[in-house]
């Protein structure tokens, strides 16, 4: 690929390599891979560069959607969340096998009085 290409595209962000010290470009494999594909848009397509620009960005809005499906979706299964009453009353939620801090109102941290030894609620939704 001609330098001066390469140069278009990092100037309208097609492509954004790292730098070295001395301002050069250094491109990595992603970038590299990056580079064929914006050059296939353009040579075996036929879509200009302010096309692949956009598409480009559509493609990344996407994967970024599908993640948060993916987290979303792992929160909303059943068992994944567990909720539990602060020493405050405040209910919150959190993640299976995961423990919530206590404040330490002088005892030493994970240190419980026999009320919050006693008082465990577990809460399965019904489907």
């Amino acid at each position: 690929m001609h330098p001066q290409t390469l140069r278009q595209y990092d100037r309208l962000g097609l492509v954004t390599p790292s730098r070295t010290s001395g301002r050069g470009r250094r491109y990595s494999r992603r970038d590299v891979v990056q580079l064929i594909e914006v050059q296939r848009l353009s040579q075996e397509e036929g879509i200009n560069l302010a096309g692949i620009r956009r598409i480009l960005a559509l493609e990344s809005e996407v994967r970024r959607l599908e993640h948060r499906v993916e987290l979303l979706a792992a929160a909303a299964e059943p068992g994944s969340r567990i909720f539990t009453a602060a020493l405050s009353g405040d209910v919150v939620a959190v993640r299976a096998g995961q423990r919530t801090r206590r404040g330490a109102r002088g005892r030493a941290q994970g240190e419980t009085t026999p009320a919050e030894r006693a008082a465990l609620v577990v809460w399965r939704p019904q489907r």
